[in-house]
């Protein structure tokens, strides 16, 4: 047994889902600041659940060495934070008279070819989140907020089956343990 019971933790920058929620946020903000008051409550509401979004990712991924627990709950809040976001823009083009596009539309199809690309960020969405229609812009920003929550889905279901396979600190602290008196049980064994 490794005489470390603290498993690697972090990497959360290598998460797909972070790398998503990061454009989320980035075009969270563009979007905010171009289209609603800041006077509006719903400015800086939409811009902290994008934040949460994000952030929770991280804390989630560096928690993750000493409290499956927490990353779960953290991974979980992040998620949650994620779905306030996407009402608040459902919410918004229902006050424009407009709605989410469908998955037929050419440009649901467009956005879904861009969502594989495997390095892709900011600058491969910017047109459309910076496209001159709030409408264009906030489908696009939806699509984008539904990538990053089915990864976060399968990342959740991930991490469930981790800690059911693995345990959690505490678990390992006793294998450690167990392990530890083990040997000093044979090392004197040995020198009698």
């Amino acid at each position: 047994m490794s005489k470390t019971f603290i498993p690697k933790h972090g990497g959360y920058q290598r998460l797909k889902s972070y790398q998503k929620a990061v454009i989320v946020y980035d075009a969270t903000v563009y979007f905010c600041d171009r289209y609603l008051s800041k006077r509006d409550r719903t400015h800086d509401q939409m811009i902290q659940a994008a934040r949460s979004g994000k952030q929770n990712i991280v804390e989630g991924s560096m928690a993750s060495g000493t409290s499956k627990k927490t990353e779960l709950h953290l991974t979980n809040v992040a998620r949650a934070s994620l779905e306030e976001l996407l009402e608040d823009y459902q919410d918004f083009l229902r006050k424009q008279g407009s709605a989410e596009w469908s998955q037929a539309h050419p440009y649901a199809q467009r956005l879904r070819a861009l969502n594989q690309l495997p390095e892709g960020n900011y600058e491969t969405f910017q047109k459309g989140i910076e496209h001159l229609d709030p409408v264009v812009s906030a489908n696009v920003i939806i699509g984008l907020i539904r990538v990053t929550c089915y990864l976060l889905d399968r990342q959740l279901a991930r991490l469930q089956g981790e800690f059911v396979e693995d345990g959690g600190i505490r678990e390992r602290m006793t294998q450690a343990r167990t392990a530890r008196r083990s040997e000093q049980q044979r090392e004197k064994g040995r020198r009698t």
